[in-house]
């Protein structure tokens, strides 16, 4: 609901006379809500949101138009766009009902028009993006994002807004590699394993990170290393020459939390991963 007021003025032989004043209040019969469909993110993944507008008048509106800024920032001199709008993906609902797809420009902004909100009712556009190297990143990383109602006789835009946190937690991946690929009865060769983490929490030793390998050949292990300590079988990890089982013990490995920097130039997120190595050296 919003106040307006109203003076109206007579002139006459050179005299003005003012009216008293006026107030009315305009009532809004348009509402919108915008919900996010996704709990978190991380670069790459897929972003769904929901707008939903709400006509609690006696008349349709039609020829609406949503805009969604896409979470446009300004960085520097800029504006970055961390969501990119996924070709095809938007879904048009009135009272419920699927309806033929309303006229939609990519952008940025995305912009979505030809909406019908009929009277005593509602309409509901979803649609999906995915996030781009322009989206924040660790634990104080936010994707807010707002879509404006506009047209069709709407008196003045109608925002609503939706915020998507940065994926927090850990998030690990481990890589192996063997050297020499090509060795001979009796050689030496080194297995290594290398964990990155992603996440923006560090996995500590209450997570428990346990290595297992079945090696085939057997090998007759001479060292065992952690980021170029030595480990120690027993205390740090456990070996079966008889069936080739390697396992480290729960909670020895640990890795660090990733870390997450913008370009200057560019804007784009870059994560730095946690990294560890883990190094086991036998002969065949």
């Amino acid at each position: 609901m919003a106040t307006f007021f109203n003076q109206a003025t007579l002139t006459y032989n050179g005299t003005s006379v003012n009216s008293n004043i006026v107030t009315g209040e305009l009532v809004e019969v348009l509402s919108a809500t915008k919900t996010a469909l996704t709990g978190d993110y991380t670069t790459g993944d897929v972003v769904s949101y929901a707008v939903n507008i709400i006509n609690s008048g006696t008349t349709d509106f039609t020829g609406l138009t949503v805009t969604d800024d896409l979470g446009a920032y300004t960085f520097g001199d800029t504006t970055l766009v961390p969501l990119s709008y996924i070709d095809g993906s938007i879904r048009y609902f009135v009272n419920g009902d699927p309806t033929a797809t309303p006229a939609v420009t990519a952008g940025p902004p995305l912009t979505v028009s030809g909406i019908t909100v009929p009277a005593g009712g509602n309409a509901t556009v979803i649609y999906s993006a995915r996030v781009n190297e322009f989206a924040p990143l660790g634990a104080t990383g936010v994707i807010t994002n707002t879509a404006t109602v506009t047209g069709g006789g709407v008196s003045a835009d109608i925002t609503a807004q939706a915020t998507v946190p940065a994926s927090t937690g850990v998030a690990l991946t481990i890589t192996k590699s063997l050297n020499p690929t090509t060795i001979a009865d009796n050689g030496q060769l080194t297995y290594s394993f290398v964990i990155q983490n992603t996440g923006s929490e560090p996995a500590t030793v209450d997570d428990n990170l346990t290595v297992t390998d079945t090696f085939d050949p057997i090998i007759d292990i001479t060292s065992v290393s952690f980021n170029g300590t030595a480990w120690t079988e027993g205390t740090n990890f456990t070996y079966d020459e008889t069936t080739g089982v390697f396992a480290t013990v729960p909670g020895q490995i640990t890795v660090p939390a990733a870390t997450y920097t913008q370009d200057p130039a560019t804007g784009a997120y870059i994560i730095n991963p946690g990294t560890v190595t883990l190094t086991v050296t036998g002969t065949v």
